[in-house]
């Protein structure tokens, strides 16, 4: 007869590996502690980060990529373009539209009312606005209504999300009525925030007819928006600013506003970077102290692995067991990192309004770091463990 000692099923490995865990459970708990917290931060940072591209390709859909801005002058010189720029920009063969803003006098400030001294201006900047803006740029309207060619020669104005709560305004209405210069203007409209052109946030929109008739406007474009075909793009950029300001197109700044956008989530996600470094720190905190649970179970233990040993228990079934035990016990903590990490995920995804992402890479990536740290930790306890001679057991009893 074979005296051979044989293997464990997979079935007793675990009940004799999960001793330690349902004796001790509040041990056991506020070591999982520990890996929860340090996967649930890695993951949730993740989810965070995966669901805000997500909502910038949904917003990117929606929007168009194919959206290109022309200004005049530079940033520490700002120049009007000249008056025929929109009209000879919309010359260019793939360009489907194009509107243009006009930006009044710097004598010209928008107020609540007459009483608000002139220095507190909130930052509010009047335009004169072309019809087809809200098109061209993908604005929408949340209250009243846009300038038609009606309203947009009469002393009414569309303000931009920010604009209006800076002015308090929350309806649109003749009874809304702000100052624009020495002029009183009725708010017709107020816009949803324009991701694509955020300035228009903060602005105040009159027709062009109004703004020169109320507001001694000159009329000459300082912001168009167009639309291109979207694969013409970057050839169009390309002669952008030499078909708008062609005697001085050095003085013409073309941007892409999408670009904007993508370079926020990069800068997002250096920072992101920095937030996963520091849940990598905490899961390896975790780590360690799985390992000092391991090390003192094994000093208490010592009876149960005397007696095992002396029973016929082999070193690499003892080892075995103790290996399975911080491997329980970290796969305990991942998942309940992994729980946190969706539920912080998706309140965070609710708060933004944006959709949730939670890819199963990360998490698969998440539970296999949580158990390669487990069994890290438990390796020198394991070891430990198994090198305990069977007359310890008679030491300790």
């Amino acid at each position: 007869m074979s005296l051979a000692p044989r293997r464990l099923a997979v079935a007793d490995l675990l009940r004799v590996g999960s001793v330690g865990l349902r004796t001790r459970p509040l041990r056991a708990i506020l070591s999982a502690l520990g890996i929860a917290i340090g996967t649930a931060a890695m993951l949730t940072v993740v989810g965070i980060s995966t669901s805000g591209r997500a909502d910038l390709q949904r917003t990117l859909d929606s929007l168009g990529t194919n959206l290109l801005t022309v200004e005049g002058g530079r940033q520490d010189q700002p120049a009007a373009l000249p008056d025929g720029a929109t009209a000879m920009i919309e010359r260019i063969g793939p360009v489907l539209n194009a509107a243009a803003l006009s930006r009044l006098s710097d004598d010209v400030h928008v107020y609540r009312n007459d009483h608000v001294p002139a220095q507190q201006t909130n930052g509010i900047i009047p335009y004169g606005a072309d019809l087809d803006l809200p098109t061209t740029v993908g604005a929408t309207v949340a209250e009243g209504a846009w300038l038609n060619p009606a309203s947009a020669a009469f002393p009414g104005v569309v303000l931009g999300i920010n604009a209006a709560q800076r002015l308090g305004i929350t309806a649109a209405g003749p009874d809304a009525l702000i100052q624009i210069g020495d002029e009183r203007f009725a708010v017709i409209g107020i816009l949803h925030p324009v991701p694509l052109a955020p300035e228009i946030d903060s602005a105040a929109l009159v027709g062009g007819p109004a703004a020169a008739r109320y507001l001694n406007a000159a009329g000459h474009p300082t912001t168009i928006y167009l639309r291109v075909v979207d694969d013409q793009v970057a050839a169009v950029r390309d002669v952008l600013a030499a078909t708008a300001n062609p005697r001085a197109p050095y003085l013409v700044a073309v941007s892409r506003p999408s670009d904007a956008l993508a370079a926020k989530l990069a800068a997002e996600r250096a920072f992101n970077g920095l937030l996963l470094g520091l849940g990598a720190v905490a899961l390896l905190v975790g780590g360690v102290g799985v390992a000092n649970t391991m090390v003192i179970s094994v000093f208490e233990r010592r009876t149960e692995i005397g007696l095992r040993r002396a029973l016929g228990a082999t070193r690499g079934q003892i080892r075995t067991q103790f290996l399975t035990e911080s491997a329980m016990l970290a796969t305990l903590g991942g998942l309940a990192g992994v729980t946190l990490a969706a539920l912080a995920t998706a309140a965070y995804a609710f708060i933004q309004r944006w959709p949730l992402a939670l890819p199963a890479p990360a998490i698969a990536a998440g539970l296999g770091a949580t158990v390669a740290v487990g069994a890290v930790a438990g390796l020198y306890p394991a070891v430990r463990a198994a090198r305990l001679a069977p007359t310890e057991a008679l030491v300790a009893l």
